[in-house]
């Protein structure tokens, strides 16, 4: 298929890399003029800017939109739907708030351009593993764009096949799902991350934990210089706790036993609150998502070494960096 790329960071760059790998063709469009050339060094096309690209297009043309959440989504997607004809597709694969889907949607259906929401989960590491997505939008503009979600998508791979009910969505095992209407795909992906943040602060206790069993306020005789690089590995290797998470636990751990080069100011980049709002909106008790969430708040203000592990994870999947230090 023929798609545009509209934002070229961390994973818009590399989902354009990965579907041309896998034979569709792309228009690329980005404010940095080095992201372009790196994509264009790849095999794309690129545009001077959102008109260009819409002419560069065959109808019904596909345009696919990586930028933060917020203003620079809205910003985009309202310039291309004034751009954009009937039968076009706008897809927003990053991390948008549901209800704005929902928003945005009804503002281009009296144009005929359907709005698709994408939650899109695989980081830095997407180019070589796949994408794992969560996809909101019309049955009929999801299936068109099937070729592009499956190229996308990590695959089977060799993930033992869970016993799934008869006449199951197959798309499923392949790492990708239509999860509902406008805004089902994002709001799916909210709470993924926002379990990630519980999952990810168990990780950061625990480990805190297994490194104070060295503490010098602790009875000699209780005291274990414990090997944390050695545990995460361990643990990695038919524990029940194992998971990319810890995979990447380990890794840091095996790279620098202090985490020296994090200070432990913990971002949180939304998806965690919410998720929140959502378990309060439908009077659901999330007290792990909610405590991990509160728990990066008090990382920037003091820092423990549980704080410089959840920066490491962060790093590790996603490139993420710390949030600057407040002075």
């Amino acid at each position: 298929m023929q798609i545009c790329i509209v934002g070229l960071g961390r994973m818009g760059g590399n989902i354009a890399r990965r579907l041309m790998a896998g034979g569709h063709e792309c228009v690329v469009y980005d404010r940095d003029p080095k992201a372009v050339e790196d994509s264009v060094k790849a095999g794309a096309t690129s545009a001077k800017d959102l008109k260009g690209l819409a002419e560069a297009l065959k109808p019904p043309r596909t345009v696919w939109v990586m930028l933060p959440a917020g203003a620079p989504t809205d910003e985009t997607v309202t310039a291309l739907g004034d751009i954009l004809s009937s039968g076009d597709t706008i897809i927003d694969g990053g991390n948008s708030f549901y209800k704005d889907d929902i928003r945005r949607a009804k503002a281009l259906e009296p144009k005929g351009i359907a709005y698709v929401d994408v939650g899109t989960s695989g980081g830095v590491w997407g180019l070589s593993r796949g994408y794992c997505m969560m996809v909101g939008g019309d049955e009929k503009a999801v299936d068109r764009l099937d070729p592009i979600l499956k190229t996308l998508a990590p695959g089977a791979g060799d993930i033992p096949k869970t016993k799934r009910l008869e006449g199951a969505d197959p798309r499923a095992v392949e790492g990708y799902i239509h999860a509902g209407p406008v805004g089902a795909g994002h709001f799916v992906k909210m709470v993924h991350n926002g379990i990630e943040y519980g999952l990810m602060q168990a990780y950061a206790e625990g480990f805190d934990i297994l490194r104070g069993k060295n503490s010098q306020d602790l009875p000699e005789d209780e005291r274990y210089d414990l090997n944390l690089a050695d545990i995460a590995e361990v643990w990695r290797r038919g524990s029940v706790v194992s998971s990319w998470l810890l995979d990447l636990t380990a890794s840091a751990l095996a790279g620098d036993g202090k985490l020296e080069k994090f200070t432990g100011a913990v971002a949180d980049s939304g998806e965690g609150r919410w998720t929140i709002e959502a378990a309060i909106e439908e009077a659901v008790p999330a007290n792990v998502l909610a405590a991990a969430l509160f728990a990066r708040f008090r990382s920037r203000e003091e820092h423990g070494f549980g704080d410089k592990l959840l920066s490491a994870m962060r790093f590790g999947f996603g490139g993420h960096v710390e949030a600057p230090a407040k002075s």
